[in-house]
């Protein structure tokens, strides 16, 4: 593998490391604020459900850009 694309690699491993980290802070929010009672009129809850939603797709991104720099694509 060339050297740019180790570095690449190794850019984008560390950014999902840091998001995973980030992901797992939502989700703890989330549950906390799922334990605050009804799910229907609860803003918090509905508010770090999204956004877990929407860092579980960045994640996948992220993750597809990785299994694309290791099989020798680029980006």
């Amino acid at each position: 593998m060339a050297a740019v694309n180790q570095e690449k690699l190794k850019m984008w491993q560390g950014k999902l490391i840091k998001m995973e980290e980030e992901y797992k802070e939502i989700m703890l929010k989330r549950g906390e604020a799922m334990a605050m009672g009804d799910l229907r009129e609860n803003a918090a809850f509905q508010m770090l459900d999204e956004d877990a939603a929407t860092w579980r797709v960045k994640l996948e991104e992220v993750k597809k850009i990785i299994v694309k720099i290791e099989s020798g694509e680029s980006k």
